[in-house]
């Protein structure tokens, strides 16, 4: 697996997490499952994640009796996981529109989204593309000589 995604993963797993829980109480296993499916996590990091989650006060737990073994320990949101799920649903969003603009392919001579103002039309403060074809994220240093 490509580390990036690795680490992609990694950053959204107590969200996703906060995210399955907020429709349901759920077990371990269940939990990991469920994230293994959508987004091809491992079990092993989930349960190191759950201690912490409950630590940090985002979830609590309480047991239930399984017909197929010991009780299993579920976990639920508190007051306090479902205020850190709405705020880092809302950082999400802002986050990934923002990533979303700067990877969205921009047709030549269109202007790009970033040098267009709330109205739409160019902002003239914005970089643009010059005529030798550089982007604004390009930066150009004259080369000196220094050898006297």
């Amino acid at each position: 697996m490509e580390p990036n995604l690795v680490q992609f993963k990694k950053g959204v797993l107590e969200l996703c997490v906060l995210a399955l829980l907020s429709r349901t109480d759920s077990y371990g296993y269940d939990i990991a499952s469920r994230l293994s499916d959508a987004i091809d996590m491992g079990e092993g990091t989930i349960y190191p994640l759950m201690r912490r989650m409950q630590k940090d006060g985002l979830v609590s737990t309480y047991f239930v009796e399984s017909s197929s073994g010991p009780p299993r320990k579920y976990y639920t949101l508190t007051e306090t996981g479902r205020r850190s799920l709405e705020a880092q649903r809302t950082a999400w969003v802002t986050f990934t529109q923002a990533v979303s603009t700067i990877l969205a392919p921009v047709a030549k001579g269109d202007t790009p989204a970033h040098a267009k103002d709330r109205t739409g039309t160019r902002n003239a403060a914005a970089p643009t593309t010059d005529t030798t074809g550089h982007s604004p994220l390009t930066v150009q240093k004259p080369f000196r000589n220094t050898q006297p």
